[in-house]
């Protein structure tokens, strides 16, 4: 039996009008995500020096083999990033695996909601359940 080896992590940037495009091919995972978000990182800080900070960043994830909860962590990580900067992040081209591990861990709509620094735009707010009354807190929490 042959042993199966990780596709190596390939990432793709086009910067735009307004938009950097990152292409993820291979897979995203503890040895490999943090190369994605050192990339964002470089583009959206050359961008912000240049005085001409994105709107959108799309990240394209049709050639990603596979995903772990660290490439999921470092999508979070993103999120946050972008929420910063008022830049609108973009998942597009999403795998099963991918779809399916956003759904497992409630993270879909978090992740692709828009950005509530942008004007015009709002972020979803979390509801607290209707059975717990305002100022209740959660058993546990204190």
């Amino acid at each position: 039996m042959t042993p199966s080896h990780p596709t190596p992590l390939t990432l793709t940037v086009e910067a735009g009008a307004g938009t950097v495009l990152v292409h993820v091919a291979g897979d995203l995972d503890f040895e490999s995500s943090h190369e994605l978000l050192k990339t964002v990182e470089q583009w959206l800080g050359e961008r912000r020096d240049t005085g001409g900070e994105p709107a959108d960043l799309r990240i394209e994830f049709s050639a990603l083999d596979t995903i772990d909860t660290t490439g999921l962590s470092i999508l979070l990580m993103i999120r946050r990033m972008t929420d910063l900067r008022g830049v609108r992040l973009h998942l597009d081209g999403r795998p099963p695996a991918l779809e399916r591990l956003l759904d497992v861990t409630g993270t879909l709509h978090h992740l692709t909601a828009p950005c509530a620094r942008i004007p015009g735009e709002e972020r979803p707010v979390e509801q607290r359940p209707a059975d717990r009354p305002a100022g209740e807190q959660r058993p546990g929490t204190g």
